[in-house]
């Protein structure tokens, strides 16, 4: 088994800015983030998303189907952000990265893989 580390985000950014950079309510971010579309964690007192996972106005398509399939699988928030940022070679990094690539599918199959 490889040596796994989880780097974690390197930036994380707050709700009325995700709001912001989303173009959408505040109760619109929590409403995603409820619903699973979208990872929030608490941190510093507040509840903070991964810069990295609201890419170019959007969340990273492939986002809500992997928390999906984490949350499925008994993973609670913290653990799939965990999941996420865990280093994988095969990956070229972590879940997270791969996301937003070529190798979406293959994070996607892998957080199917957990549920069984």
């Amino acid at each position: 088994m490889s040596d796994s580390v989880t780097a974690g985000p390197t930036e994380w950014i707050n709700l009325p800015d995700v709001s912001e950079k989303l173009d959408v309510s505040i109760s619109k971010v929590h409403q995603m983030v409820r619903d699973g579309h979208l990872l929030a964690v608490r941190r510093d007192g507040a509840l903070r998303v991964p810069a990295d996972l609201v890419a170019n106005s959007t969340v990273l398509k492939h986002l809500p189907g992997v928390i999906t399939l984490l949350r499925d699988a008994g993973y609670n928030d913290e653990e799939a952000l965990r999941w996420l940022y865990e280093s994988d070679a095969a990956l070229g990094g972590c879940a997270a990265q791969a996301l937003c690539g070529p190798q979406a599918r293959e994070v996607k199959r892998r957080a199917q893989a957990l549920g069984f």
